[in-house]
Formats: C-alpha cells, sequence, structure tokens
C-alpha cells in the first residue's frame, strides 16, 4: 500500500498517533502490548517510516549535494567514491549531479541541491559558480570546491597543482626531444587554462620548440578520435611529433584516432595524458599521464565540508593542494 501514514498505522493498532511515533523513536515509553500491535500493523499496512521528513524536522537532512563535471570520466567517478566514503562514515548520504560541463547544468543542480535542502555542496565546478555560491551560503549552505581553488580565499578547496602538471608534461616531452607540440583541452575551464599555462611555462626560452593550441568543444574519448584522425591527415612536415591532451579520456581517444589512421605511437606522435585514469595504464599502448590523487580529493574535500558543518561558529577556509606526479608509460618512450 503506497503512502502510509502513521495515522492509518494507529488506526488498525487501535493507539493513539503518538504511541506510533514512541515505538519507532523511543520504545522505552510503550508497552510491550502497544508496541506489538504497532508492529503488526506497521508489517500489515507496509508502513515505511519517511527518515527523511523526520531529519528536516529536526534541521538537518543528513544529505550532501556533490555536483561533477563528468560522471562518465572515470576520474569523477573516483573522486565521487572518496566522497561518498567520507560521507558514510560521517552519517551523511551522498545526492550526485553531473553537470557535463555544462555552467547552466551547473547552476541547475545547485538550485535542485537547495531545494532538496541538504546540509552541504561539493562542487567540481566547470565555470564560474562563486556567485551562486555565495547566496546559497548566505541561505545556510556552506560549499567545498573540488579540483579548483577559491582566489578569493572564501571557500575551502582541495585540488592539484595544475599548472605544476602542465609543466610536468612539457618536460617530460622535451626531454624525449619532441619540439612540434600541441596542446588539446578546453582553457575556458580553469583547471584546464592552469595545465596550459604550466605547459607553455615549461617550453619558454627552449630553442626550436612550437605550441599549437587546439580548443576542443568536449573534453571525451569520442573528440579525442577526431583530432587523432585529424593530426594523422595532416603532412608530415606539420603533424605534431607529441600530444598534450588535457584529460586522459581525450589523450586516449587522440591514440585510438592516430593509430586507427595508421600512425605509431609513440614514434610518429607521443601523446600524454592528464589524471592518470584507471584505463590509462590498461590501454593497448599505455598512456604516459600526470596523476591525480582523485580518491583522496574526493574524501579530503568531504572531509573539510563535514568539519564545517559540525563547527559550532564561522570556521577559516582552508585549501588543500596536492602535487601531481607524471607516471611515464609506452605512449612517450624516450628516442633513440
Amino acid at each position: 500500500m503506497s503512502n502510509v501514514s502513521i495515522r492509518d498505522v494507529a488506526a488498525l493498532a487501535g493507539v493513539s498517533m503518538s504511541t506510533v511515533s514512541n515505538v519507532l523513536n523511543n520504545p522505552q515509553r510503550v508497552s510491550s502490548d502497544a508496541a506489538d500491535r504497532v508492529q503488526r500493523a506497521i508489517e500489515q499496512l507496509g508502513f515505511v517510516r519517511n527518515a527523511a521528513a523526520r531529519q528536516l524536522r529536526v534541521g538537518h537532512s543528513r544529505l550532501l549535494g556533490l555536483a561533477l563535471i563528468n560522471i562518465s570520466n572515470p576520474f569523477f567517478t573516483d573522486v565521487a567514491m572518496g566522497v561518498e566514503e567520507a560521507a558514510r562514515e560521517a552519517g551523511y548520504s551522498v545526492l550526485l549531479g553531473n553537470s557535463a560541463s555544462r555552467p547552466d547544468g551547473e547552476g541547475g543542480f545547485l538550485d535542485l541541491f537547495e531545494k532538496q535542502r541538504v546540509d552541504g555542496v561539493l562542487i567540481v565546478p566547470s565555470g564560474d559558480v562563486l556567485e551562486k555560491l555565495d547566496g546559497l551560503r548566505r541561505r545556510g549552505t556552506p560549499a567545498v570546491l573540488i579540483d579548483r581553488i577559491d582566489d578569493r580565499g572564501t571557500f575551502s578547496s582541495v585540488s592539484t597543482d595544475d599548472v605544476l602538471g602542465g609543466a610536468l608534461a612539457a618536460r617530460h616531452l622535451l626531454e624525449t626531444g619532441r619540439r612540434r607540440l600541441w596542446y588539446i583541452g578546453m582553457p575556458e575551464v580553469r583547471q584546464m587554462r592552469d595545465r596550459l599555462e604550466g605547459f607553455r611555462g615549461a617550453l619558454a626560452g627552449t630553442a626550436d620548440v612550437t605550441l599549437h593550441v587546439e580548443t576542443g568543444r568536449t573534453i571525451d574519448a569520442a573528440e579525442g578520435v577526431d583530432y587523432g584522425r585529424a593530426i594523422a591527415a595532416l603532412p608530415t612536415g606539420q603533424r605534431p611529433e607529441a600530444v598534450f591532451a588535457a584529460n586522459d579520456m581525450l589523450a586516449l581517444g587522440v591514440i585510438q584516432g592516430l593509430t586507427g589512421a595508421g600512425l605509431r605511437v609513440p614514434q610518429d606522435v607521443a601523446v600524454v595524458g592528464y589524471d592518470d585514469i584507471v584505463f590509462s595504464a590498461a590501454a593497448a599502448i599505455p598512456l604516459t599521464s600526470v596523476r591525480q590523487p582523485s580518491g583522496r580529493m574526493g574524501s579530503a574535500a568531504a572531509a573539510l565540508l563535514i568539519e564545517e558543518l559540525s563547527a559550532p561558529g564561522p570556521v577559516v577556509p582552508r585549501s588543500i593542494v596536492y602535487e601531481p606526479r607524471l607516471v611515464i608509460r609506452s605512449s612517450t618512450e624516450v628516442r633513440d
């Protein structure tokens, strides 16, 4: 039976609604006979306790909102798993939203989270959401950024040093003798803009280096395949010797497009990715990648948010920045 209420249970059991409430919340206050009748009524009617409504009545939902850029990317799946594990240990559940890299999608999920009266918000932003988060906080919902620093210092954050990550990729390609380079990404996304900044900065002052920047429409494998095919179609003298893709899904697609068109990786074109997702090591041509500690980032962000929710008063925002690490694999093997 759907929509069974406490009133229905009380009527069938022949007790007051307060007695049913006590059976559910304070059973020590109820006689065994009344408790037995209430339990039999609950089973007969199929009553399911509305825990969410009860939590809202006492002023909290024990629910955190998590907005991600692209849940199909294993990096963000790992972030979500880290968030969920830390939240579960603290007695919270997680409401997940996938913005698909659209600022309007982010805003929509933030509105939804507020309507659902989440206790706090965790977000991997693709656009400028700080003004929206300011409004949420004024109305009592704190937030923590993941994979992004708040330059104003008003929100806590957990991120990786993406400028350093880009520099690690560039230095590695220079060390392997590559001089004609491409960067593929979405510079309008802050994280990817930082990776490009680090990449470009590490190339500065090096003789005979050329850098071509491609602004992608998306950051997924399908677009990477298109780029790989386009690179393969270029004359040999115009073709990049190496590609730095702003995430691993894009990089794996580039490799697929290159090899499908008959080019060899890394002999003809080397490829570096970013994130070091689980598929990077398992690919047919294992991918060199800049590693981010995705799971730790998620759990650390959840811990910061829960700490803020538990504090008796305002907290000083904290910024946790992890150091990336280059993991070298077959897609950039050193030239002879």
